[in-house]
């Protein structure tokens, strides 16, 4: 069946981690062993974190190794993980304005995450009451830069939209890049210009 693209709703991808949410994984380790997290897993060496992202670990292989690496003891660290993963903060009225935009747009939450983000913090948010969709890297397989931004080509095809009537939210300028050159617009999130300010934009839009 052929899609009319005229009846179609725009896209509005929404980034998580650093758009709508600031909080950290392991953030309730003392400061010491969450300084050696960091640069374990986020430091110059980012290859197991982004394999975690395409879906190549899981939470449990990861803590198992952040255990192991900073000797700490693992069913300690797996529940203080989990309850870090359950307990993260996002503003309601955020996600309330985005699920309004619901009307004019198709809302996808598009996150480059972890499967202990679709495990545990989603549904102890209850993200999928706000969002049309929620992508997830984990198990798409491929971050949103991955061979020139083809995850957002396959959601605006699956969608029947142009990607010139799209628009993404994101902390990443290389993702904001990359769905500008598909032709998209793209909100970059800055010390000037949070999620909500974007949302203004997009509300006083008729």
């Amino acid at each position: 069946m052929k899609i009319d693209m005229k009846k179609s709703k725009p896209i509005l991808f929404v980034d998580f981690d650093g758009t709508i949410c600031h909080d950290r994984y392991w953030r309730s380790l003392p400061h010491s062993y969450h300084g050696k997290v960091q640069t374990l897993l986020f430091g110059t060496d980012t290859k197991r974190v982004n394999d975690w992202m395409r879906g190549r670990y899981t939470a449990e292989e990861i803590n198992q190794l952040v255990a192991k690496t900073m000797d700490f003891p693992y069913e300690e660290l797996w529940e203080l993980f989990v309850n870090d993963c359950e307990s993260m903060e996002v503003s309601v009225d955020t996600l309330e304005r985005l699920s309004a935009l619901r009307d004019r747009y198709t809302v996808i939450l598009i996150t480059g995450n972890m499967d202990s983000f679709s495990r545990f913090t989603a549904p102890a948010l209850n993200l999928d009451k706000y969002f049309d969709y929620i992508s997830n890297s984990y198990y798409e397989g491929k971050h949103k830069t991955d061979n020139d931004g083809e995850i957002f080509t396959e959601y605006a095809t699956k969608y029947g939209v142009p990607l010139n009537e799209c628009f993404v939210i994101d902390d990443s300028k290389n993702v904001c890049a990359t769905f500008e050159q598909l032709g998209g617009t793209a909100y970059f999130i800055s010390l000037d210009a949070d999620v909500n300010h974007y949302l203004g934009l997009l509300e006083a839009e008729k």
